[in-house]
Parts: C-alpha cells; sequence; structure tokens
C-alpha cells in the first residue's frame, strides 16, 4: 500500500482510532461512510450530500471558510482537510490549535484507494477500507482494460459555459477521459483548467460535448449555432453528473462509467 498521495500531521503521539471526525470535504465523508466511519463525523462543510445520511450532519463552512470556533467547540480527534478546496489559512490555524490532522487531496484515481485504506487506519476500520480499495482497484483495472483497444474520439469536456472552460493533461477529468480512451481536445493546453473561445472548439471539431448537468452550464452554449461540428451535427452532446466525475471518491467510477458509456454512443 503506497501513502505517497496523502499525509498526516500529529499534535502528539495518538494511535487510537479517531471517534470524533471533522471532514471538510465533500469527497471525504464519501470516503469515511464507504469505509464504515461515517457516524463518526460531527461536522462537515456545505456540498457534503452523500451518502443520505451526510444531509444530516452540521455544516461548519465550505471553499470560503471554515468556523474554527465551532472545530474548537465540537474538539474532534481528527480533522480531515482538503488542501485543493479549503483555504491554506485555515487548515494551518487547526494545526498550530494541536488538533490531528489528515489531507484528503487525492491526485490520481489509483490514489482514491490508497486514501480509503490511510483513512481506514486512522479510524480502526482496516479490514473494510481494505475491503472496499481492493474492490476499487480491481474495477478500475477492469474499466482500463474495457476501453483500451476501443477507437479514439475526439472529445470537448464543457468545464462551465460563462467563460467557457475545459479540462487539460493534468486535471482529475482528463483521467477519465484517458480510461475511456477519449481523445481531449484541449489536452496540451497551458493550465489543467483553461478558459477557451468558441473559435477554437469550432477549430477543434470534437466527435462529441461532454457537459455537467448543471442548468447554468446546459444553457450558457447554444451549440445548435455550429452544426458544422461533428459533435452537434451527429447530436452527441451528452450531459453528465457532476458529482460522480469531479469528486476524488470511490463513486469517481461511476463517473468513469458513465463517460465511457456516452463516448460509445459516439463510436
Amino acid at each position: 500500500m503506497s501513502f505517497s498521495t496523502v499525509s498526516v500531521a500529529y499534535a502528539a503521539v495518538d494511535t487510537a482510532p479517531a471517534k470524533r471526525i471533522i471532514a471538510l470535504s465533500p469527497h471525504a465523508v464519501e470516503m469515511l461512510y464507504a469505509i464504515g466511519a461515517g457516524e463518526s463525523i460531527v461536522a462537515t462543510t456545505d456540498h457534503a450530500d452523500f451518502p443520505e445520511a451526510a444531509l444530516q450532519i452540521p455544516r461548519i463552512g465550505g471553499y470560503y471558510g471554515i468556523q474554527i470556533e465551532r472545530i474548537l467547540e465540537l474538539n474532534p480527534d481528527l480533522v480531515v482537510v482538503w488542501e485543493g478546496g479549503n483555504k491554506a489559512e485555515d487548515i494551518t490555524r487547526i494545526k498550530e490549535l494541536g488538533f490531528k490532522v489528515f489531507n484528503s487531496n487525492p491526485k490520481t484515481l489509483e490514489a482514491v484507494a490508497d486514501e480509503l485504506e490511510a483513512l481506514g487506519e486512522l479510524t480502526g476500520k482496516q479490514a473494510q477500507a481494505l475491503e472496499v480499495a481492493t474492490g476499487y482497484r480491481q474495477a478500475l483495472t477492469q474499466l482500463r482494460a474495457d476501453n483500451a483497444a476501443k477507437i479514439e474520439v475526439s472529445v470537448f469536456y464543457q468545464l462551465w459555459s460563462t467563460p467557457l472552460m475545459t479540462v487539460a493533461q493534468n486535471s482529475w477529468i482528463q483521467q477519465i477521459i484517458a480510461v475511456c480512451h477519449g481523445d481531449n481536445v484541449f489536452v496540451d493546453a497551458a493550465s489543467d483548467y483553461p478558459q477557451v473561445s468558441l473559435e477554437t472548439v469550432l477549430l477543434k471539431m470534437p466527435d462529441v460535448i461532454l457537459q455537467s448537468q448543471d442548468e447554468g452550464n446546459i444553457s450558457g452554449v447554444d451549440w445548435s449555432q455550429w452544426p458544422e461540428i461533428p459533435a452537434v451535427k451527429q447530436q452527441h452532446i451528452y450531459q453528465l453528473n457532476a458529482d460522480l466525475l469531479h469528486r476524488a471518491a470511490p463513486r469517481a467510477l461511476l463517473g468513469v462509467e458513465a463517460l465511457c458509456a456516452a463516448l460509445d454512443k459516439v463510436r
């Protein structure tokens, strides 16, 4: 098991399983429930909505900041932070206060399994975490194998409409596109989440346009105005569940399956 993508900071030597957990990201909440530690979560952030039981967890902030005073009141024995989504100053303050901290920020599809196991160690749920992680790895390997020999399809992933944004080489979504043997038309862009122009999309002529199901994203661009784009001409514009595609959690495999199914329709 590799822990190269995860990190833990200890306020003191403490190997007792965590029983009072604050999870500061939706994906961390999903992971903790997946390994059987969900009932130990005493607080979380906005948008932590899966599984349904997570909706009952008290909220103490979001991307805009965390209520540090609430952490002090709740006195957790573990705080699961997210360096990619929590404010750096909040994470620093939580560490300064002496709380045991685990950074959950998986950068790869494979890292989800590593973090499941790491959380299992921290919560005393090693057996269930190992079972879930093993199943995840096996399913991911199978998805790679099932799609490796398929005909490549050129993809434009519409991350957002106004401004028009997409994904590139080191993004989370690009990894999913790669599993499905898609050819991201903006894979070589200078940034991981670049802003692009409609004119550039026209030049790329993608076979399929993928959008999140957010109404604002779907209605932001009327692609029917450009029937010369193969994806528009052939009506290969599909909407996918953003939570499955954007969260680094076990359900990411469902996002992979959905994206691969969309590309299969084009093939």
